[in-house]
């Protein structure tokens, strides 16, 4: 069987985190055969994702959220089925079990849909009196050196949806996130949580959230809202990033399967950016690079460390739609990033696809994928591990990089 999908929210960040297999240890006197069990069985004869999502809930809250997560990990379902929602599913019940204290048990796994749900939780309980908790809270947050900016993606979502979609207040709280040790990042990415909720979420509230799509989104000029005043200048470019659903949508396409028309006119809409605005540019044309990683795989964050070299070529391929080198560099950079993905995803994923490509393809990739590892491997060994696993002409300028 194969469902419609419903929402984009498995597509997400291009940076940062989330991606590893790190077991997640459960309470309570189930054995692992009974994971596999469950795992093997709780999809069977469900009509669709709403119905398979509330087969996740009523797990979480019978046998525990940690339970369901180990379930989560091992199941089997429908191709097309978003892994990431089915996260922030349970990631609600372990909310509702453990308060803001839950985060401490969450991975990056799911594209870090259970530490997005902790945070949101806390707003909506607690409204703006939560961001001391919601701060320690993401402090917290597992993972890398990314995690802690990753984390306040996740808020946007849930500020969004608290405001009842209405984006100049949404903006106005996420400017209360921003802190001069991070230069404000949170603050950007929170207003691109938001963008991401408005692109492919409502669950919140379905009815308030189509309101809000008539009201912000144009069926004249498809890079709107980020285009408009709504958006200010220093977060126009997380929102370009998380604008890209729309934009395969203007073009016409299924969302539950865009095609390579859509992909090629999408670029097209990113091009008529002002070149005075690269950066601006830059994100949109990467935003739609960030999408390829989970299209080629059927939207499994599970089986992103496990990308054939099919799915790697097939990222790449898409990636030639591009209108021209600027646009192409962006997108295939991008892919570096989603691969890496703050260094929580396997390394040799992101590692193999650049030794795809030859010429000054895998040069630039094997460039920028040692730029970024010198960002977030800030362990020696991690680094010094991360780069004896590239090829040998790549591996001697990755240990000197800095």
């Amino acid at each position: 069987m194969k469902w419609t999908y419903i929402g984009i929210g498995g597509a997400v960040a291009i940076l940062l985190l989330g991606g590893a297999y790190i077991a997640i240890s459960h309470t309570g006197a189930s054995s692992p055969a009974d994971v596999l069990h469950d795992a093997n069985t709780i999809a069977q004869g469900a009509a669709d994702f709403k119905e398979l999502s509330a087969r996740f809930e009523k797990l979480a809250k019978d046998k525990g959220a940690l339970y369901a997560y180990d379930v989560l990990r091992h199941a089997q379902l429908p191709p097309g089925t978003d892994v990431h929602l089915l996260g922030h599913t349970i990631g609600d019940v372990l909310y509702q079990q453990t308060g803001v204290a839950g985060i401490a048990d969450c991975t990056q796994e799911f594209r870090n849909a259970c530490s997005h749900t902790i945070v949101i939780g806390a707003l909506q309980d607690f409204g703006e009196a939560a961001l001391p908790k919601i701060h320690d809270a993401c402090l917290k947050a597992p993972g890398g050196s990314g995690a802690y900016t990753m984390c306040y993606h996740g808020l946007g979502h849930g500020v969004f949806a608290y405001f009842e979609y209405d984006l100049p207040k949404t903006i106005a709280f996420c400017k209360k996130t921003g802190t001069a040790d991070h230069h404000d990042e949170e603050y950007v990415q929170c207003v691109g949580g938001a963008i991401m909720e408005l692109m492919g979420g409502g669950g919140h509230d379905h009815d308030a959230w189509l309101v809000s799509r008539d009201k912000y989104l144009s069926k004249t000029d498809p890079l709107a809202p980020c285009s408009t005043s709504v958006i200010p200048s220093e977060s126009k470019g997380f929102c370009y990033t998380y604008i890209t659903p729309h934009l395969f949508e203007f073009a016409g396409g299924n969302l539950g399967n865009p095609q390579p028309a859509d992909f090629k006119a999408s670029f097209g809409y990113c091009d008529t950016i002002s070149k005075s605005t690269p950066d601006q540019r830059r994100s949109c044309f990467a935003g739609i690079g960030k999408e390829f990683p989970l299209l080629a795989v059927a939207r499994d964050t599970r089986a992103l460390s496990a990308a054939s070299d099919a799915n790697l070529s097939q990222m790449r391929t898409w990636c030639t739609l591009a209108p021209h080198s600027e646009a192409y560099n962006d997108c295939t950079n991008s892919i570096v990033d989603s691969l890496f993905w703050g260094g929580e995803n396997n390394a040799h994923v992101s590692i193999k696809y650049c030794a795809l490509a030859s010429g000054a393809d895998a040069k630039e990739c094997f460039q920028y994928l040692t730029g970024i590892a010198h960002y977030y491997l800030k362990d020696p060994q991690a680094h010094e591990a991360f780069c004896s696993a590239m090829p040998a002409p790549f591996a001697a300028s990755c240990r000197t990089s800095s």
